[in-house]
Parts: C-alpha cells; sequence; structure tokens
C-alpha cells in the first residue's frame, strides 16, 4: 500500500512539472447567464473638455463588436446596461525647452465604469472606479518619428485603451484590468479640468432615468 502511494505521489509530482510551483488561477468571472444581450448608456463626461464621450462612445462600441461575445442592442432591448463616466481629464506638460515651452506631454483620463442587470432595476451589479488610461507624448511641433503628435490623437490613444478595459472589465469580470486609487488621481497637478473637489465613488444610478 504504501509503495502504491508513493507511485501517485511521484505521477503527481511529474504531473506538475518534476516539482515546479503550482499556481492558482481562479476561474474567470462571466456575466449571469440571463445577460446575453448589452446595451451601453450615453457616457456622462463630467470634465470641461467637450466631446470626450462622444469620440469614447464610438471606440468602446467598437470594441464590443470587435469582441462578439455579446451583441450590442438598445437599452429597452438589453438584459445588461454599461454605465461610464469621464471623471477626470489631465494633459500635463512634464519637458521644457531652454525656453520654458513644453516639449513633452503626460494625458491621463479616468472613468468610472458600472453594470446595471436589467432585472434588478436601479442596482449596480458591479461597480469600478477609476479605471485610467495614460498617453504620454511629444509636442506636436515634434517630427512623428519623435511621437510628436497632437492633443487629439493622444486622445485617440486614450480611447484604444480604456475601451478594452472596458470591455474587459464588463466580460471577464473583477481582476481583468486594475483601476487607480483616488488618492493617486486627486495628487495630480490641475490642468484643463479644474474641478479641485475630491470625486466621490459613482453610486449606483437608474437604469430609465427618464
Amino acid at each position: 500500500m504504501r509503495r502504491l502511494c508513493a507511485l501517485w505521489c511521484l505521477i503527481a509530482v511529474a504531473a506538475t512539472g518534476c516539482g515546479q510551483e503550482i499556481r492558482y488561477s481562479p476561474t474567470p468571472q462571466l456575466l449571469p447567464q440571463n445577460i446575453r444581450k448589452l446595451a451601453l448608456h450615453p457616457i456622462i463626461n463630467k470634465t470641461q473638455q467637450p466631446g470626450l464621450e462622444d469620440q469614447m462612445i464610438l471606440s468602446v462600441r467598437d470594441e464590443f463588436l470587435r469582441d462578439g461575445r455579446y451583441p450590442l442592442v438598445t437599452e429597452a432591448d438589453a438584459d445588461g446596461v454599461v454605465f461610464i463616466v469621464i471623471s477626470r481629464y489631465l494633459n500635463i506638460p512634464i519637458q521644457y525647452d531652454a525656453n520654458l515651452v513644453p516639449t513633452s506631454y503626460k494625458l491621463r483620463v479616468a472613468v468610472d465604469l458600472q453594470f446595471v442587470d436589467k432585472k434588478k432595476p436601479g442596482q449596480a451589479l458591479w461597480v469600478e472606479p477609476n479605471i485610467e488610461g495614460i498617453q504620454v507624448y511629444a509636442a506636436p511641433t515634434a517630427p512623428t518619428w519623435a511621437g510628436g503628435m497632437t492633443e487629439f490623437q493622444a486622445q485617440a490613444g486614450i480611447w484604444d485603451s480604456l475601451s478594452r478595459d472596458i470591455v474587459s472589465r464588463v466580460i471577464n469580470g473583477f481582476g481583468s484590468v486594475h483601476s487607480t486609487s483616488q488618492r493617486r488621481i486627486q495628487s495630480d497637478a490641475p490642468s484643463t479640468d479644474p474641478v479641485s473637489a475630491p470625486e466621490a465613488p459613482m453610486a449606483p444610478v437608474n437604469p430609465h432615468p427618464y
């Protein structure tokens, strides 16, 4: 009997790579089974930069369509609704030339995300605040090969990054993306967003506000 147990132990060790560390891989958190169709609520823009919501919703919609696991429909026909709030926009000069003219910038955009199950109106299934996109770029006066771009072009890179994170968070669940602490966001110097008061965590919303 002891020999048989020892043999099974040797087989188990061999199967795990001759004593390699066994890592815990949690099962991905999928959406509830009753959710088969999703809707994007119009994005709310809390910053002073107009038009961000229009640019972002196109990018997020394209990313959901590219993923293809959940069709996008109207809110009336959806099983679950994705709510996005653009809560922070910071475009900070990080380098200057000899004449103190900015030569490079760091663009940071933070969004609050939540998901509402239509079977539980008014109650968010989960909330993920402060998902952040960052783009470091040279001033548009720099050549393209050196990373020179306009602020609008830098925003496009942010939308691509955030869209992938949002789709991953919705479909693959908690832990698939990393949020930023509220304290870290507030520690940044203000830029084009004059809001100085701390942003409170996004409260659950009513999926039928009107």
